[in-house]
């Protein structure tokens, strides 16, 4: 197969697998390094070709990896960059308020009437917890969020 992509078509294309390639990277399940490495193997395969079509100043080896890869002051530049960035971040809260809302839930009803709920059951119960985590988390951060040991812990 052959593609013929403009310049710009191909730093997006650069900028997509390397997004891709950065959050498959977080998956650490066991079964699914294989599909992991193929990620990193085409993102690397594709920053080569776009270093020989023009974008050499914005590839490099990595020697520790054996991989190519887009400079990181490139990166940080980049769209996909900002992508990554936000996603982590938004990823973040949402599983907080959604983790804590659970936990709030399984304290009102016990852990094993909890457990018996599906997924959507629970998130059907956890909407006002989770929007007052939510509107807590965006005004102040974590500020507020405190870590209470039992008194046997010290």
């Amino acid at each position: 197969m052959h593609l013929r992509l403009s310049d710009q078509e191909l730093a997006t294309l650069v900028e997509m697998v390397s997004l891709a390639a950065n959050v498959s990277s977080w998956n650490q399940k066991e079964e699914a390094r294989d599909q992991v490495a193929a990620f990193e193997s085409l993102e690397s395969k594709i920053l080569e070709k776009a270093g020989h079509s023009g974008f050499g100043d914005w590839i490099e080896f990595d020697e520790e990896t054996q991989r190519f890869r887009v400079k990181q002051e490139v990166e940080e530049k980049l769209f996909y960059h900002e992508c990554y960035d936000e996603f982590r971040n938004e990823s973040f809260w949402d599983e907080l308020a959604v983790r804590l809302s659970d936990r709030d839930l399984a304290r009102a009803i016990g852990f094993e009437a909890w457990e018996r709920l599906t997924e959507e059951q629970r998130r059907a119960r956890t909407g006002a917890w989770e929007k007052r985590y939510w509107e807590e988390f965006s005004k102040r951060g974590v500020e507020r969020l405190a870590v209470i040991s039992p008194p046997s812990e010290g």
